[in-house]
């Protein structure tokens, strides 16, 4: 359990990450494009953003955001990041440490029920801990295409973290098969997601076993569609991707055996994913037209090569990154040529964001996208310059939105289209969280302790051994320890930051507005909800 002082780190990270970024106030205002490419490339635009563009160019600028491993991290980010000792562990200590308490880890004894509560309850930290990384990363790196890939790609292969054992992985599955591999080879991606114990366990393939076979017992008996059907579906070929029921049939046999490593959850170190030759189906057969010759695990390795392979994979993610970075109902042609790029580099994600960035559909684009919950929250903190030791408002915000935090429900992730999030309610919400913000009261500055649980408060389920995640509790301001009010906005900073987004009718508003009402009529504007 992280101690009290691992989570103190005070006001004085912040300040220096502040203070590390240039300032604004003697260089000429942004223009339209670099905001655009600070919406897009991330999550909004801070002064120092703009400085940096302007001193460099923005051409230059997304080369550098292409290759993240080129750009230093502030170290008071590595600190916050370095308090968060759950992020440390692999799926088996994880398991360990604070998943159910199997008699064979505690002498043989059974947990009493109280015991057993304490321990879910405990559990909780680790959905915590991946939340305050995922904020603070997307709030502090200048890694900002990084983070917002990060974003995508965990969207893409969602994993709900109220399923089962999944509370304990989601965010080792994000550190390990997400994040090396955002701006890598597709094939990386789809190959560490599939391996992953999250992602086994949440679409079922560890119950995945051919009839028959030594190992079947149990619950693993016979045949599990569910991770063969979305593998296709929405990981690779997309729903009009050309496969066949046959096709989800034959995959599922082919993944047959790939599951958890329950011998090591007794041993304490490891992975957490396990080829069980006992459970699997070693005959040859036919995926998509092409032979997959007998064998073990080689030949789910070999499916999946001919999934991210496929001119049908090409199309649906070159669809889905044109979507998310260019338009809802991204232009035909610039698709076409994604996909092309995407087929002659075999998967290189950066080069086909190079290709996606270059083009005049993505320049033209600006104000197009509606910002998804994540996207607004975490663009007007950044925008405010407001120190975050204390990211519960802000993950309580994304809740209220309907967008909690490794809490979607289904495969298919949460949608980043206009459709999704655009309603008079949810305005209402984003209206009153820049008000909020606006004014200073929300209590971002002082770092929560352990004991505050941060993010989606989980009651414990009875006859669970995993947390209730499946209705957070929403988190208010009213939760949260009493703090003292923060200083309130300055509109100018703001207005001089943003101003190329706001619209004639925007800036009338605001001049007939008292001071204190500015920023949060900035940040609750229609303009800054668009990027």
């Amino acid at each position: 359990m992280a101690t009290r002082r691992s989570f103190l780190l005070g006001s004085a990270c912040s300040v220096a990450l502040i203070k590390a970024l240039p300032a604004l106030a003697d260089t000429a205002g942004p223009d339209l494009q670099t905001i655009h490419v600070l919406n897009r490339l991330g999550f909004g635009p801070t002064p120092g953003d703009v400085a940096h563009i302007q001193q460099i160019g923005i051409d230059r600028y997304i080369d550098e955001q292409l290759h993240p491993a080129a750009i230093s991290e502030p170290p008071e980010l590595a600190q916050r990041l370095a308090a968060l000792d759950t992020l440390r562990l692999d799926p088996i200590q994880l398991f360990v440490q604070y998943g159910p308490q199997l008699p064979i880890l505690n002498g043989g004894v059974k947990p009493t029920p109280e015991e057993a509560k304490a321990r879910r309850e405990r559990a909780r930290i680790i959905a915590q801990q991946a939340s305050w990384a995922r904020v603070w990363r997307a709030l502090y790196s200048p890694r900002q295409l990084q983070e917002a890939m990060v974003d995508f790609w965990y969207n893409h292969f969602n994993v709900f973290a109220a399923k089962g054992l999944d509370h304990l992985w989601i965010g080792h599955f994000e550190s390990t098969a997400i994040r090396p591999y955002a701006l890598g080879h597709f094939r990386d991606l789809v190959q560490a997601t599939a391996h992953h114990p999250a992602m086994l366990f949440y679409l079922d393939n560890q119950l995945n076993t051919q009839p028959g076979s030594p190992g079947a017992k149990g619950e693993q008996t016979g045949i599990n569609e569910n991770y063969a059907r979305e593998l296709m579906e929405l990981h690779t070929l997309g729903v009009n991707g050309g496969y066949t029921q046959d096709d989800v049939i034959a995959l599922a046999h082919i993944l047959t055996g790939w599951g958890l490593d329950r011998p090591a959850f007794r041993i304490g170190a490891g992975a957490g994913f396990r080829f069980d030759p006992s459970r699997h189906d070693f005959t040859a057969k036919t995926f998509l037209g092409h032979p997959i010759a007998p064998g073990g695990e080689e030949q789910g390795i070999a499916a999946i090569d001919i999934l991210v392979r496929s001119p049908a994979t090409a199309r649906h993610i070159s669809l889905q990154l044109a979507q998310y970075f260019v338009a809802d109902n991204p232009p035909p042609a610039l698709v076409d040529r994604l996909t092309q790029r995407f087929s002659q580099t075999d998967g290189d994600i950066t080069a086909v964001l190079k290709a996606l960035f270059t083009s005049r559909e993505f320049r033209d684009s600006a104000g197009q996208k509606y910002k998804t919950p994540y996207q607004y929250v975490l663009s007007a903190a950044r925008a405010a310059g407001t120190a975050v030791n204390n990211p519960r408002p802000l993950l309580g915000t994304m809740a209220r939105l309907g967008m909690p935090l490794y809490f979607c429900p289904t495969p298919d992730g949460y949608k980043n289209t206009e459709d999704a999030w655009l309603s008079p309610d949810a305005t209402t919400l984003r209206v009153g969280f820049a008000t909020g913000l606006g004014r200073g009261v929300l209590p971002l500055k002082n770092p929560p302790t352990p004991d505050d649980q941060p993010g989606n408060a989980m009651a414990a389920a009875p006859n669970s051994q995993a947390p209730n995640m499946a209705a957070p509790q929403l988190v208010s301001q009213q939760n949260e320890p009493a703090a003292p009010k923060g200083d309130p906005l300055d509109p100018a900073p703001l207005q001089a930051l943003l101003g190329p987004i706001l619209s004639p009718h925007t800036l009338s508003a605001i001049a007939e507005s008292p001071p204190e009402l500015q920023a949060a009529l900035i940040l609750g504007s229609p303009d800054f909800m668009r990027r």
